[in-house]
């Protein structure tokens, strides 16, 4: 399946009974994947507004808004992120999102 046919298919179940928060994620992976970040984005957004605990999706966002150039926003989405992996008890994400977080602030102009 190509990225544009894989992005079709999951925006066709956008608002149906499958829609939720993985749903969601799967499509901004997908966007982000294509080069789309800016759709990415707004596709991570709308999962988290489904479920704010879902590490991974702020982990993503974060990416997304890096690869729009918008390194306040993804440290915005990575401190946000890893207070939930901290409470979630998901330490694997929580020091991802650790080691991204220091980089974008250690290196504002990369």
């Amino acid at each position: 399946m190509t990225k544009q046919a894989l992005i079709a298919n999951l925006r066709s179940q956008c608002g149906g009974p499958r829609d939720g928060a993985l749903l969601r994620y799967a499509l901004g992976d997908a966007l982000l994947d294509s080069g789309d970040a800016v759709a990415a984005a707004e596709e991570l957004r709308h999962a988290l507004r489904l479920d704010a605990r879902y590490s991974a999706a702020w982990k993503l966002l974060g990416k997304a808004c890096l690869a729009m150039d918008d390194r306040a926003g993804a440290a915005a989405a990575w401190r946000q992120g890893r207070a939930v992996a901290l409470e979630r008890g998901d330490k694997q994400a929580e020091k991802e999102m650790a080691v991204f977080l220091r980089r974008v602030e250690r290196d504002p102009l990369e």
